[in-house]
């Protein structure tokens, strides 16, 4: 019997200008990413209300933050299509880089926070700490934000051992000046990040999932990886739009993580 395809979005968005702005154009693309078929759309990292490390963004605020993920919900409801937002959240005094999973009623699954920081990182927040498994009609996935996923492959092992096919990985990177711009994914000049996506479905049997803001001269891409390592689809660096892709999910085995003993 064939497969039955499970159709995701992956969220190539513009850096919005204000934190009001990220809002409207997320729930913009929860709507577009319902109408193209999508059962769930990820965004790239701390989109909703913008990532701080090294730019200039309004103090926290809880009140706007809760607003922020009602009306993201709410598209979410309306679009019939899970949301796995990046954004941030205020725990026991201190600010967390998160995705908030919500389902195909907008109703809150739940968090995943950042657990491993890039040094960088260390002023503007706190790690968290677990990690847990998600699931949306037949696909399980888990999270894992940026730098983590980047450098500590067992965090995405992690979620694999656990039964996950997929595993998001929300990240933001822009351009630094003099940095390589690439045309193609995973330029043998470029740094090791697009290599790393694919070694890290390669070595999981899993669909990978990395997705980064569009800005100019964006030095990683929103791109797929299939569970062999190979590259199922990319978005062009700096062009905003949705990858949209099908994925079977019996292809995510978990074989290669399975095998691992600790």
């Amino acid at each position: 019997m064939a497969a039955t395809p499970f159709r995701i979005a992956l969220a190539s968005c513009r850096v919005a200008s204000t934190p009001d702005e990220s809002v409207r154009l997320a729930v913009e693309v929860v709507e577009k990413a319902g109408a193209t078929g999508a059962r769930i759309v990820c965004f790239s990292e701390c989109y909703v209300p913008g990532y701080r490390a090294g730019t200039a963004q309004p103090a926290p605020d809880a009140g706007f933050l809760d607003r922020a993920w009602s009306a993201v919900a709410a598209a979410s409801a309306r679009a019939r299509v899970a949301v796995v937002l990046g954004t941030e959240r205020i725990a026991t005094d201190s600010r967390r880089i998160t995705a908030l999973v919500l389902d195909a009623d907008g109703r809150r699954i739940g968090f995943q926070d950042k657990v491993q920081l890039d040094p960088s990182e260390d002023a503007c927040y706190s790690p968290g700490s677990g990690r847990r498994l998600f699931q949306v009609g037949p696909l399980r996935f888990g999270v894992v934000i940026c730098h983590e996923g980047w450098r500590y492959p067992e965090t995405v092992r992690e979620a694999v051992r656990q039964g996950a096919h997929l595993v998001f990985h929300p990240h933001f990177g822009a351009a630094e000046p003099g940095s390589f711009r690439p045309s193609s994914f995973a330029d043998p000049a470029n740094t090791f990040h697009e290599k790393a996506a694919l070694c890290r479905a390669a070595e999981n049997t899993c669909y990978f999932a990395t997705v980064n803001a569009a800005s100019e001269g964006a030095p990683t891409a929103t791109a797929l990886a299939a569970p062999d390592g190979s590259l199922l689809a990319w978005q062009p660096y700096g062009v905003e739009g949705l990858l949209v892709a099908d994925i079977d999910l019996d292809r995510a085995t978990g074989y290669l993580a399975s095998r691992l003993r600790t």
